[in-house]
């Protein structure tokens, strides 16, 4: 397997606990050897409250989700025929403080849910689901995170590799086994060290887009990137 896929990391265009401009993300995975990087910046009513221009949480839907595509298409037009960029979300939803990476959704999806960030995970879940696109908790033995129903999320995140995160990825490990969970790792770059921690996967065909991810994920013809300790 010569193709590798990093799954979740954050430029600081949009999410405001990064310190990485778009270009410079595209610049370090590049020279990390990825062939593909899915920007999975945080939807979040802290992206608005807390964002570039201030607190911007007045703004309209179709507003919001222009900001929130901004740092993706910078990332986009660094990326053009060097590596591949895929739009991947970090939900958090206001009845927890519970992550959620969501792959395989588009702009349209985006646009036509206004407010997901109020919506019940027993709402948003099966609305992702029912647009083909995939609903993975993120790092979900962090303290303060509640772990979700399985029935309600298609994996989790067993290999966080963000060095300032209590990931406890052994015990995310053996939750995804124990209720027959996809299986996800992720750099979780937020800032320039991170790249020494990059994770994802690495499978044999290059991925290129949202809906092959989530073939791809689903099918399990994948390797997962962990170092050897983490999990």
């Amino acid at each position: 397997m010569s193709y590798k896929t990093e799954l979740h990391c954050h430029c600081n265009t949009v999410s405001a606990c990064a310190q990485e401009e778009p270009e410079a993300l595209v610049e370090q995975y590049i020279a990390a050897g990825y062939s593909t990087i899915v920007l999975t910046d945080h939807l979040s009513r802290f992206t608005y409250l807390q964002s570039t221009r201030g607190d911007i949480s007045d703004i309209g839907w179709d507003e919001k989700i222009d900001y929130f595509l901004s740092g993706y298409e910078r990332v986009c037009r660094a990326a053009k025929g060097r590596i591949n960029a895929i739009l991947g979300v970090e939900l958090r939803l206001n009845e927890t403080q519970s992550d959620y990476l969501i792959y395989g959704v588009d702009e349209a999806f985006l646009r036509a849910n206004p407010d997901m960030m109020d919506m019940r995970l027993r709402v948003i879940s099966p609305i992702v689901r029912e647009a083909g696109g995939l609903f993975i908790q993120a790092h979900p033995f962090r303290n303060f995170i509640a772990v979700s129903p399985p029935d309600l999320i298609d994996g989790v995140e067993v290999c966080n590799l963000n060095a300032r995160h209590d990931s406890r990825n052994d015990i995310a490990a053996i939750w995804a086994k124990k209720f027959s969970l996809i299986e996800t790792s992720g750099g979780d770059y937020h800032r320039r060290g991170d790249i020494e921690n990059c994770g994802g996967i690495m499978t044999d065909v290059e991925i290129t887009s949202g809906e092959q991810l989530v073939s791809v994920l689903r099918s399990g013809e994948y390797k997962i990137i962990c170092p050897a300790g983490e999990r």
